[in-house]
């Protein structure tokens, strides 16, 4: 299969991985003027690599074509060095989809920056993404994502334990009413600063919050030494659970020391409780699902109700043109009890059935 350009660069390598089809990325950014991979594209590349056997990759002098013929995805003990220009969420993500259709159970230790601005960071992953993975029926002791470190950008420094068990398949997964919020959960960190930061992000955030729902708790992460990393930072990362298992969240981080313009911690906590409200605003109003990384809900091919960007409209056509899944988009009118403006889009497909071979009948 031949593939242009750097867009859903992530997707493609996982969709060869699992379906074992052999891709060829071409004109990746050929006509920049700094054209080929980029650092941490290449670092996704070799991670990759690391969790599979006998993938065999090539990659053209100028970087702007790639060959990938996917091996056999095996799991085990990886330990890897992320590029800091991404977070270690950049890398996990794509674990996340991997994981649990390996052929022994994995566990990855990996190393970087842990939060940015940029990508979803570790906690918003373990909040989220963890009880999603428990929906399809990959569950267990084994299930686990444990920040070690914390690194913030640029320097990093920070260290993330992902352990996942394999599973033979899928169990199927209708996902279409959100519910109510029954809770709020939240982390905020502060590293190589004083711990009155992370203490200034919760009073702020709960003076907002308080006022929508009483059950709230937001632990304060507060590490020193070698588990701070190399940078100095702080941010929050906010998650509201609704009675049906739906997760609803959303974070700030602060910025490297000296880029962008200063913000006070209580800003940071008001401005992070403004954004989650904003979500469970757009919930009651259009009854769309939301979940921190959609890509993995259409991934596991469960039916859901949520549909954003054109970024996940090609995600839909590379898992057709793997997997030859086709997804039903119906867009209904809202409901006598929504209000007006409100419209939902149900997404629903037929799975592929895909079943982990390298994975024995116990």
């Amino acid at each position: 299969m031949e593939f242009e350009g750097c867009s859903c660069f992530r997707q493609r390598l996982v969709l060869s991985t699992l379906s074992r089809k052999r891709e060829k990325i071409l004109n990746i950014r050929s006509k920049d003027d700094n054209p080929g991979l980029r650092d941490f594209e290449a670092s996704f590349v070799r991670l990759l690599d690391k969790v599979t056997n006998g993938t065999r990759i090539e990659i053209n002098q100028t970087g702007t074509v790639l060959f990938y013929q996917p091996g056999l995805l095996y799991g085990g003990s990886v330990e890897h060095e992320c590029n800091v220009q991404r977070s270690i969420g950049y890398y996990l993500e794509a674990l996340l989809m991997l994981a649990p259709f390996g052929k022994t159970l994995l566990r990855a230790v990996l190393k970087g920056v842990t939060n940015d601005p940029t990508d979803p960071s570790v906690d918003l992953l373990k909040v989220t993404a963890i009880p999603l993975m428990k929906k399809f029926g990959i569950d267990g002791a084994g299930l686990e994502i444990k920040v070690l470190k914390r690194g913030m950008t640029p320097a990093g420094g920070g260290e993330v334990l992902f352990t996942c068990p394999v599973r033979r398949s899928m169990k199927p997964v209708q996902l279409t009413e959100p519910g109510k919020i029954k809770r709020i959960r939240g982390t905020a960190f502060s590293v190589r600063v004083s711990l009155q930061m992370a203490n200034r992000i919760v009073d702020s955030a709960r003076s907002i919050l308080n006022k929508f729902i009483p059950d709230i708790y937001i632990y304060t992460d507060h590490m020193k030494g070698a588990s701070s990393g190399k940078s100095a930072g702080f941010g929050l990362t906010l998650v509201a659970e609704t009675v049906n298992g739906t997760f609803l969240g959303a974070e700030v981080m602060s910025t490297p020391q000296g880029q962008g313009d200063p913000v006070l911690p209580e800003d940071f906590g008001r401005n992070c409780a403004k954004l989650l409200l904003e979500e469970v605003y757009r919930v009651s109003i259009t009854k769309h699902t939301f979940v921190s990384g959609v890509d993995r809900y259409v991934f596991f091919r469960a039916d859901t109700d949520y549909y954003r960007s054109t970024c996940r409209i090609e995600f839909l056509r590379h898992i057709r043109d793997f997997f030859q899944i086709m997804f039903k988009i119906e867009q209904q009118k809202p409901g006598e009890d929504e209000q007006k403006g409100g419209e939902k889009v149900l997404m629903t497909c037929v799975g592929a059935g895909y079943s982990n071979i390298s994975k024995t009948i116990k």
